[in-house]
């Protein structure tokens, strides 16, 4: 008898497990979409994500088609960027660009995968070199082209503005943090691997500040490896397009060192 009641116990309990508490009760049950949609709002502004994905994920559910579904499908997009859970956010914009290309508010789906993956390691305010190596440069690649599709895409785009100006950072970020590398092959005598930083960084970045220190590390490399005719060649490129260069003096009063040798102060 014993052993017959354990079992039965045992049973009661298997099935609670696999189908949850039958005592437990959502509370949410019988909400219309304006509710649901209400709430989840409200959650949203109370910086409480979790439960407003929960909300919108119940209103996208029930209530499939209509303005409310497809609301939902934007805030939990935005919710996810929010709590921080980037892959989530981009995935989620993702899925609403691909189900609804041509949604007027589309536009802001591309400017939030940019935002999610930009802000992924913090805004940067002011950079450090430690700071430029932390970046990882395949999230900020990633973020550019979410920006660049979006100016391509929608160039009237409210969200154009800031997209363009967050697009600058990140090319200039970009190439700093090439700069860092750089600088790091320099301190290690690997000149030859400095100088092919330096021509990516011409090559791939022009517009940016970084290119003038380029210029002066790769004339600093090209002396140390005793390559004269290339040394001049890059001195005249500095010296016709920076002639005021900020480099020029930059730790030179010991004689032992020429003005381009500044990466060693670094």
């Amino acid at each position: 008898m014993k052993r017959s009641v354990a079992l039965i116990l045992l049973l009661f309990l298997c099935g609670c497990a696999l189908f949850g508490d039958p005592t437990e009760v959502d509370e949410t049950r019988g909400w219309s979409a304006e509710r649901l949609s209400s709430e989840a709002e409200l959650a949203l502004n109370s910086r409480d994500y979790d439960k407003a994905i929960e909300l919108y994920q119940k209103l996208g559910s029930r209530y499939p088609h209509g303005r409310y579904a497809l609301q939902a499908e934007l805030e939990i997009a935005y919710a996810y960027y929010k709590k921080g859970e980037v892959a989530s956010a981009v995935s989620a914009a993702d899925r609403f660009i691909k189900l609804h290309p041509n949604h007027p508010n589309v536009d802001y789906l591309y400017y939030l995968k940019g935002l999610a993956t930009f802000n992924e390691r913090g805004t940067v305010e002011k950079l450090t070199h430690q700071e430029i190596a932390d970046r990882d440069p395949n999230t900020l690649r990633t973020s550019f082209m979410s920006f660049k599709e979006l100016v391509t895409r929608f160039p009237n785009s409210r969200y154009v503005k800031d997209a363009t100006l967050r697009m600058t950072y990140l090319v200039n970020t970009l190439a700093a943090h090439e700069m860092y590398v750089a600088r790091y092959y320099m301190k290690r005598e690997a000149y030859v691997a400095a100088v092919n930083r330096c021509k990516y960084v011409i090559e791939t970045y022009p517009q940016t500040p970084a290119v003038e220190e380029a210029l002066v590390t790769m004339i600093s490399a090209y002396d140390l490896l005793g390559i004269e005719d290339l040394k001049q060649d890059a001195l005249r490129v500095l010296k016709t397009n920076y002639p005021n260069s900020k480099f020029s003096g930059k730790a030179a009063p010991p004689e032992e060192k020429s003005w381009w040798k500044f990466w060693e102060s670094l």
